[in-house]
């Protein structure tokens, strides 16, 4: 593939940007605002797109909706530490994940039970680097134990993984109604 076609405009490039940039300003929403995709976006464009262009590009993205959600929209800049460059693995293990999953290309009940799983084994790891290394690194918890981490892991885990888990299926049940509604459509047209 040459870097041409890796830099081609995509819709479902676009559509995950755009959708980045809808809610990336709220971790677990609030009642204006929906929670943030972005784990979720970095495993669809793994498993759709991939590409390690796009992959900079959808941390560019993060990094620069951050910056302004702190800068310019007064929100709080108490997750940016130290530890904000392990958002990396985070992603990273969410884009791999995504990428794992493209060897089961034929739709079926037990490749759509495999990505979940996919899904759910990447969140996890995104999780542990994310909120890991911002509880032991940031020096937001100077005092900082083990128990207090596992309490801060099951306030923290659960949403992190049902709003992760609620946007990949959501998004992946719609692109896969699209793609048989438009296969339908040649198959007719093709009669």
């Amino acid at each position: 593939m040459s870097l041409n076609q890796s830099l081609a405009v995509k819709p479902g490039t676009v559509a995950l940007m755009a959708l980045m940039a809808a809610t990336r300003f709220h971790h677990f929403g609030t009642p204006f605002a929906l929670p943030d995709a972005s784990l979720a976006i970095f495993f669809l464009a793994g498993l759709w797109l991939g590409g390690r262009y796009l992959f900079v590009l959808l941390l560019a993205e993060a990094g620069l909706i951050d910056y302004l959600a702190i800068t310019k929209l007064g929100v709080s800049d108490f997750c940016v530490s130290k530890a904000y460059v392990f958002l990396i693995g985070s992603y990273g293990a969410m884009w791999l994940g995504g990428k794992w999953c493209r060897k089961f290309a034929v739709l079926s009940v037990a490749t759509a039970a495999q990505r979940f799983a996919a899904l759910v084994v990447s969140t996890s790891i995104a999780f542990l680097f994310s909120n890991g290394s911002f509880y032991w690194l940031s020096g937001r918890y100077p005092n900082g134990s083990l128990a207090q981490y596992f309490e801060r892991f099951a306030m923290y885990y659960p949403p992190y993984l049902s709003n992760t888990l609620l946007y990949g299926v959501v998004i992946f049940g719609l692109v896969s109604a699209i793609k048989a509604l438009l296969a339908a459509k040649a198959t007719r047209e093709a009669i």
